[in-house]
């Protein structure tokens, strides 16, 4: 059985950084995508960035690209979202998940990924 389990949210301040992170357990990773949402209170869960490793891309929101980098330790299982610049709206539980089979047009649907984490809280305060 596939375990996610993410790490690292807290309460911050606007212009902090903070550096989730999200370790995988129960199968092989290497080959799989691996996703960050989030979600805010009475908004729908939203894409962040995802990497497929295969073809060495990461895709990034347009929200949090340039502010956001995702890397992978794959040895570790675990993948991190080093979030920096980080504004209010940046607020919302962060999920990591796992997409067994890539399609660049379903990398962004949460509704296509397979397993999910319980999620991390991140509050960035004005």
């Amino acid at each position: 059985q596939v375990q996610l389990v993410e790490s690292g949210g807290g309460l911050v301040q606007a212009g902090d950084s903070l550096r989730l992170s999200c370790v995988a357990s129960g199968g092989t990773f290497s080959g799989y995508v691996m996703g960050w949402f989030r979600q805010a209170p009475g908004k729908e869960r939203e894409f962040v960035a995802a990497s497929n490793w295969s073809a060495g891309r990461i895709y990034y929101s347009d929200r949090t690209k340039g502010r956001f980098t995702m890397s992978r330790d794959n040895a570790k299982n675990t993948v991190y979202l080093q979030m920096n610049s980080l504004k209010p709206e940046d607020t919302a539980v962060y999920y990591c998940a796992v997409l067994r089979r890539f399609h660049p047009l379903t990398i962004r649907i949460p509704e296509q990924y397979d397993f999910w984490g319980q999620g991390t809280q991140v509050t960035v305060s004005s």
